[in-house]
């Protein structure tokens, strides 16, 4: 199966794409989508959404991971962040995938082993579990963690349905 993860933001959205077989994941492609020199930011939502639509043309992953916004200090940002995801998640459910939410926290600790865990920390786990050769960037390290976090839970859903 292939997950897309996405890290949503209305500057720079992270995507990351991974194949499972089983126990097993492989890395498959990540990036970024970067808006920030479009000053509309209604544009910057169509870009996020032609963006993603493109990764998913290419790269045929059969579900979406999304990180779930979390609610900072400034009430503006947290809703363009809003946005920015629903961009996203608009994206993938265009493309007929199914959607599924991962909070941070979970993120992190699916990954890294600790829910609290520097974005460093995530960027050095996710190169390790893929077997990068190089560190991906904060953003695209991101959206590859939602991706493996999912496929954690995916393939332990999976082993419970086995067993019932």
């Amino acid at each position: 199966m292939r997950i897309l993860g996405i890290d949503p933001g209305s500057r720079i959205t992270g995507y990351g794409v991974i194949a499972t077989c089983g126990h097993e994941i492989g890395f498959v492609t990540c990036g970024t989508i970067r808006t920030a020199g479009e000053t509309d930011f209604s544009r910057r939502l169509l870009i996020i959404f032609q963006d993603l639509c493109e990764v998913i043309s290419v790269h045929t992953p059969e579900v979406a991971a999304v990180e779930d916004i979390f609610i900072n200090r400034n009430p503006r940002s947290a809703l363009k962040l809003g946005h920015a995801r629903g961009a996203a998640v608009v994206a993938a459910l265009h493309n007929n995938l199914a959607v599924y939410d991962y909070t941070a926290r979970k993120v992190k600790q699916s990954v890294a082993g600790y829910g609290q865990a520097e974005k460093g920390q995530v960027q050095h786990m996710v190169r390790s579990l893929l077997g990068l050769d190089s560190i991906p960037s904060e953003d695209a390290a991101d959206a590859l963690a939602v991706a493996i976090c999912h496929a954690h839970h995916a393939a332990f859903h999976s082993e419970l349905a086995t067993r019932i």
